[in-house]
């Protein structure tokens, strides 16, 4: 894998990838479009935030690689990469609750804050852990 040295693309499986977790400096791109959403991006070694219709939607500190990001209405699905551990923050459904999976293994389960927001760590290093969130009940 790779940084994303535009920011923010459109993968042919119709899944995003976004963030370079290798800057220096915070780059960021507004309204980039896909399938009528607009998506925002902000990002650099110190913390990736991607926006979606101008709602939170994942931020990672410090900065990091997101590939082929979905998320839907049960919940989402990525690989990650950085040069270290990274938290990562998601806003999904209020009060509702979800199973994190780390390359297939089942991390635990979390329960999403009257915001929607969970967060929770990821080791990063030499691999790129494939991370799923999935909705509970």
């Amino acid at each position: 894998m790779a940084v994303i040295e535009e920011l923010i693309r459109q993968e042919d499986n119709g899944t995003i990838s976004f963030g370079n977790h290798l800057m220096d400096e915070k780059k960021k791109v507004l309204d980039f479009e896909v399938s009528g959403d607009l998506y925002k991006i902000k990002t650099f070694k110190e913390i990736t935030k991607l926006e979606k219709n101008g709602k939170m939607l994942l931020e990672t500190v410090p900065g990091a690689t997101v590939h082929n990001f979905t998320v839907n209405e049960r919940g989402a699905e990525f690989t990650v990469e950085g040069l270290e551990d990274t938290q990562i923050t998601m806003e999904l459904e209020p009060d509702t609750e979800y199973k994190i999976l780390i390359d297939d293994v089942n991390v635990g389960k979390m329960k999403t804050n009257l915001a929607g927001k969970v967060t929770f760590s990821v080791e990063l290093g030499k691999d790129t852990p494939s991370v799923a969130i999935e909705k509970i009940g």
